[in-house]
């Protein structure tokens, strides 16, 4: 105890997201540059798939982005959390942004130039899913070093609040740019703002203090190596610690069986008319996380956080089942919005667990694991929704799924019940060491 005690938030700061890890210079910074440069980031997510079809007249080819950015995402995630781990992360982030930035000079180059070729766009693609998966697992494992542990929730929120605001306005400005000009000027357009944005990340970086690995108590005293022994080394002790790996484990089972996004064109067009439906449909799941984040105040109080991880995860699932069940788009948004805001929740838990629970020395390699799991799920989802649909019909696969999802993943934690019984009190697994 300080004999300073800090007084209870009240009224609307109760339940205001907590801004506290932005008085921290060096994280300040990292959230600010990343912010930016994550709002630049959607210019880009949506220029590639208009480039792809304008150049092929073909869905198949527009799908095959999505193979191309997780591919790398699998490899490098884990491989980039290894080096979050055996080398400075300050020097990891740097050499992969050294990579986006090429990647999208690369894009902005073949869009002036006009080159018109959809294989060079698929390789542009994995080239910057690779610097985004080494560059988000050290980002997120350097977090807990630039910030108190109790403020490491609050600082998770943040991010996963800002990326969903990038995901709702992002598009929108995106869009605009292509309202504007015609696609030979919109598409330098978009490549060129990503890359005077992803600019602010770059400087942060820049600013960040030197984050050399932390020295490992059971080791020799050599230095680490990102190999294939680290990752292995990495997927052991997750295997071994049930609290982390259940996490894991009901988030993918969340992504895979009710992630609903394949099925919305087909609903938009037989439930809604087509139109405007489906730009609603897809941004729905953003906005209730951006406004849960906006309302997260009370996340950063939790000590049963494993519950509440429970519970999030189970609201996903039972807010998706509805959804598919609503005649209105109104109401299909507003349920889609609550499922978005309890996937807020259950993610910025789910980090924050790995965060304090985690050794550092684990942090990368743990996080590269996160990464993969948070863009492969939905990925997978996609599969399964689709396959679903055209077996059995847009009802059962989008209903069915959610059902399933949160069925699932309350059997598993019971039969397993360590992370029910995890508690934010409990010592970091650096202490434990």
């Amino acid at each position: 105890m300080t004999g300073v005690q800090e007084a209870r938030p009240r009224g609307a700061r109760r339940w205001a997201i907590d801004l506290s890890p932005l008085r921290v210079p060096a994280y300040r910074r990292i959230w600010l540059g990343g912010s930016i440069a994550m709002l630049g980031f959607q210019f880009t997510a949506v220029a590639v798939p208009v480039e792809m079809y304008a150049l092929t007249r073909d869905s198949f080819w527009v799908g095959l982005l999505g193979v191309a950015g997780f591919l790398p995402l699998l490899v490098f995630g884990l491989w980039g959390g290894a080096a979050a781990d055996a080398r400075d992360r300050r020097a990891v982030l740097l050499v992969s942004q050294a990579v986006l930035w090429a990647s999208m000079l690369a894009l902005l180059l073949q869009a002036v130039f006009r080159v018109g070729s959809p294989v060079l766009l698929l390789a542009l693609v994995a080239l910057q899913s690779a610097g985004f998966a080494i560059s988000g697992a050290a980002r997120t494992a350097s977090i807990p070093r630039l910030v108190p542990a109790h403020l490491v929730p609050a600082a998770s929120t943040l991010n996963f609040t800002t990326y969903t605001a990038a995901s709702v306005v992002g598009p929108l400005f995106a869009g605009l740019i292509f309202a504007t000009w015609q696609l030979g000027v919109a598409l330098p357009i978009a490549y060129g703002l990503d890359m005077l944005f992803f600019s602010a990340a770059v400087w942060a970086t820049v600013r960040m203090p030197a984050l050399p690995p932390e020295p490992d108590p059971d080791g020799d005293g050599s230095p680490r190596r990102a190999g294939l022994a680290s990752i292995v080394d990495g997927l052991r002790y997750l295997t071994t610690t049930p609290v982390l790996l259940l996490s894991f484990a009901i988030d993918l089972i969340a992504m895979i069986l009710a992630m609903p996004r394949a099925l919305f064109p087909e609903v938009a067009l037989e439930r809604f008319g087509g139109g405007a439906a489906v730009g609603w449909l897809y941004s729905a799941i953003a906005i209730g996380s951006m406004l849960g984040g906006l309302t997260s105040g009370w996340i950063g109080r939790l000590r049963r956080q494993g519950l509440v991880l429970v519970v999030a995860v189970a609201g996903w699932g039972l807010a998706v089942a509805a959804a598919g069940l609503a005649g209105q788009l109104w109401l299909m948004v507003l349920l889609l919005a609550v499922a978005g805001a309890a996937d807020l929740v259950s993610a910025v838990l789910r980090q924050s667990i790995l965060l304090v629970y985690a050794p550092d020395r684990m942090r990368g390699r743990l996080q590269g694991v996160n990464t993969v799991v948070i863009a492969g799920g939905p990925r997978l989802g996609d599969l399964r929704a689709g396959a679903m649909a055209g077996g059995f019909g847009t009802g059962v696969a989008w209903v069915g799924g959610g059902l399933a999802s949160a069925a699932l993943a309350v059997l598993l934690v019971v039969a397993f019940p360590a992370l029910l019984r995890y508690r934010a009190a409990a010592t970091s697994g650096a202490d434990r060491e």
